[in-house]
Formats: structure tokens, C-alpha cells, sequence
């Protein structure tokens, strides 16, 4: 008679295995969320923007200082030094909230700095008991897209144009009051001058804003696609396994026992280990979109060898390495992430007058993946990598991002080659 007891033994140091490497892995996991990984692209246009309009607005209120001066002559201090602030006052909290805050935090600033720059637009008529002699227009009627450019990120693209409209019917209107004899006519001028000009600087905001969401989106789609792809693929193999597996396996032994007719000892080591793959088949049954260690290590290397196929790939398990369970969602990501570290490094590692060795290792335990891209190839400086070059930040480190329990890290330096570093460690 065969029984499932005769499955413990294997059973409990497979457990023990399992519990023993998950604690490690656990440990690894916990020290690499620690380290820094890059933005997605729409957070960090978002945070340069901010950093870069932030400090625009401090070098345009320095630069307005005198005429400011100027045409406040007749105006009582307190006016003006309200004006400035309301105006200028919340650009270098932008610049400083960019660095290292996060995104909401950054357009709720940006909102607050818009809204103060219209505030400033309603002092003039308070300030200026009568025009300026020489004035042609108002300071802020020239800085207005300063204030146009932080509404656009702070607000989708409808509330950014009408706020533009608003502004510049508000710095013409305060025209009315610091400007002498002016006209109906030149009033209408001055509106479509400024409203002309911060559409200009509306249209790159909102442009830069959209590109980068654009981008996003492909990834998202991409990494989707990948997984759909590997889910496929899985689903075949585990058809073809279970196939073979009741042929190989089921049949013989039952036929083994029709034939014997006695109790055997080999008889009886065939039966536990049909009964354990059997076991494993109804664990992967329960999560058939999961790939086991030797699946996820096919998935790589075709990943890899679609790029290039002349690129060296090893594989290096740990004990209870049978253990993982890969989500094909991930596998897409890491594959995909992977794909385009080796592209890159096929378009930008080239060195002149010698071959550019190139390896990929995979490194499988039983509760994670670690995935090592490396080349000896010409190498880079991360810190010099222009800001629209997405391969790194998006296509590479973005993806292990967003990724559940994963982590992605990127080593170089000019003329000493490039490391990639592609971790999952669980997605719970």
C-alpha cells in the first residue's frame, strides 16, 4: 500500500530548508529597500522642474530689484516688500522642497506659489497712489510665466490655462494703475502680449509633464506585455511537465506494481518520489502563473540571448532553490530590465581596439532571484548622465521599482566598466 506518510521525512527537511533560507532572504531583502532607487520619469520631471523654476525665481527677483526700486519710489515701502514676498517669496521654498520631498508635496508648493504670485497682482492697485512717470508696465506684468510655469505643475492643463488668462488680465489691469495715460487699446495689447508670451512656457511645461506620463505608461504596458508573454510560456511548460510526468512517472509505477506483484524496495522509492512530484504539481496547480527555479532561468536567458546571443550566461542555486515561486509579472519586469541593461551596454561599452567581455549570472534561492549584469567595457560617470536619457533611470531601475519586493542598483565609472544589479526578494 503506498501512503502520503511515507512523504514526511523529505517533507520536513524540505520545510526546514524553506524556513532557513526565507529568513535569509528576508534579511537580504529588508538591507536592500534601504538603498536609494530611481524615480519614475513623471516624478523626476516633476522634481527638476521644481528645482529649476524654484531657483529661476530667486535670479528674477534679484535681476528686478532695480527697477522695482524704481517704480516704487512713490510707493510706501510696506507695499512693496508685501508685493515682493507674495511674488517671489515661496520660489526658493520650491527649490528646496524638490530635493527630497515627495511629488504631492512638491505641486502642493507649487499650487501655494501660484496662487501668491496672483495675490501679488492684487496689491498694485492698493500700492501705487499714482502712476509712475516713466514705467511702460508693471514688474510683475514681465514675470508673469514665472507664475504660470509653477501653476502648470501644480494643476492638470485645463486649471493651468485658465489660471494664464487670469494672470494676465490681472498683471494688465494692474498696468491701469502704475502705468500713466494708458490706453483701451494698449491695454488689449498688453494682454495678448503677456498672455502670448507665458503660452510659450505653458506649452514646454505642459509638453515636459505629458512626455514623461507618456513614458511611464509604455513601461507599465511593456512590463505588462512581458508577463502575459511569460505566463503563456509557463502555463505550456507545466502542461508538457504534467504530461510527462504521467507518463514517466504515474504509468510506470503503476505498472511496476501490476508486475511484481510483491512488496519491493525499489517499487517503493518510485512510488515516494512519483508521490512527490505529484505533490509539487498540485502546489503549482494552486498558482499557475508562478515559475519555479528552472523556468525562471530559461525566461532569463532567452531574454538575454534575444539582445545577443553571444553573451555568457551562468546559473548558481542555493539549497532549496525548488522553492521559489517567481510571479511571471515580475519575471517580465526583471527580464525586461535586464534586456535593456544589455542593450545599453552593446550601444555605449564599445571600446576601441579590444572585445568587451560581457556576463549575466542568475543566482537563485529559495525565496528570491538575484540577477548580476556585468561588462569591462568603457564604463560611465552616473552622476554625468543627462537628464532625457531614460534607459538607466525608467527602462532599468524604474521598473525594479515598481516592482513588489524588488530592487535594482547600477555600478560604473569611466573606463572601469558597468554592474547591474537586478534583485527580487518576494512580493510580500
Amino acid at each position: 500500500m503506498i501512503s502520503s506518510s511515507m512523504l514526511d521525512t523529505p517533507q520536513t527537511a524540505r520545510s526546514a530548508l524553506r524556513t532557513r533560507f526565507r529568513v535569509l532572504r528576508d534579511r537580504d531583502v529588508a538591507a536592500l529597500s534601504r538603498e536609494t532607487v530611481s524615480e519614475a520619469a513623471s516624478d523626476r520631471i516633476m522634481r527638476r522642474m521644481g528645482l529649476a523654476i524654484g531657483i529661476a525665481g530667486v535670479l528674477v527677483a534679484i535681476g528686478e530689484l532695480p527697477e522695482i526700486a524704481d517704480q516704487s519710489r512713490l510707493v510706501p515701502g510696506r507695499w512693496t516688500l508685501l508685493a515682493i514676498a507674495l511674488a517671489f517669496g515661496l520660489f526658493p521654498v520650491l527649490a528646496v522642497v524638490s530635493i527630497g520631498m515627495t511629488r504631492r508635496t512638491i505641486q502642493w508648493v507649487a499650487g501655494a506659489a501660484a496662487l501668491s504670485f496672483i495675490s501679488a497682482s492684487l496689491v498694485v492697485p492698493l500700492a501705487y497712489p499714482e502712476p509712475a512717470h516713466d514705467a511702460t508696465s508693471v514688474w510683475l506684468y514681465r514675470v508673469l510665466p514665472l507664475g504660470v510655469l509653477v501653476a502648470a505643475m501644480a494643476w492638470r492643463p485645463p486649471l493651468a490655462i485658465a489660471y494664464m488668462l487670469i494672470g494676465a488680465g490681472l498683471v494688465t489691469f494692474a498696468n491701469m494703475f502704475a502705468v500713466p495715460d494708458v490706453t483701451p487699446w494698449e491695454l488689449i495689447g498688453d494682454f495678448g502680449r503677456a498672455a502670448g508670451l507665458s503660452t510659450l512656457f505653458l506649452w514646454g511645461a505642459i509638453y515636459a509633464r505629458a512626455a514623461a506620463e507618456r513614458v511611464d505608461r509604455e513601461s507599465a504596458i511593456e512590463s505588462r506585455r512581458a508577463a502575459a508573454v511569460a505566463g503563456a510560456a509557463a502555463r505550456d511548460r507545466e502542461r508538457a511537465r504534467f504530461a510527462a510526468l504521467i507518463h514517466d512517472a504515474v504509468l510506470s509505477t503503476l505498472l511496476d506494481a501490476s508486475r511484481a506483484g510483491t512488496e519491493s524496495p525499489v517499487l517503493r522509492r518510485q512510488a515516494e518520489r512519483t508521490l512527490e512530484q505529484l505533490d509539487e504539481c498540485r502546489v503549482g496547480e494552486t498558482e499557475p502563473d508562478r515559475l519555479d527555479a528552472q523556468s525562471a532561468i530559461g525566461f532569463l536567458r532567452s531574454a538575454v540571448h534575444e539582445v545577443n546571443a553571444g553573451i555568457r550566461f551562468d546559473a548558481r542555486r542555493w539549497p532549496g532553490f525548488d522553492d521559489l515561486r517567481l510571479p511571471v509579472d515580475a519575471a517580465g519586469s526583471i527580464a525586461a530590465a535586464l534586456a535593456e541593461a544589455v542593450r545599453n551596454s552593446l550601444r555605449h561599452a564599445t571600446v576601441a581596439g579590444r572585445a568587451v567581455q560581457r556576463t549575466v549570472t542568475v543566482t537563485i534561492s529559495a525565496g528570491g532571484i538575484r540577477v548580476v549584469f556585468r561588462d569591462d567595457g568603457a564604463g560611465f560617470d552616473l552622476s554625468g548622465v543627462p537628464a532625457d536619457r531614460l534607459g538607466i533611470s525608467v527602462s532599468i531601475l524604474g521598473r525594479m521599482r515598481q516592482l513588489a519586493g524588488g530592487a535594482g542598483f547600477v555600478e560604473s565609472a569611466p573606463g572601469e566598466g558597468t554592474t547591474v544589479t537586478l534583485v527580487w526578494g518576494g512580493d510580500g
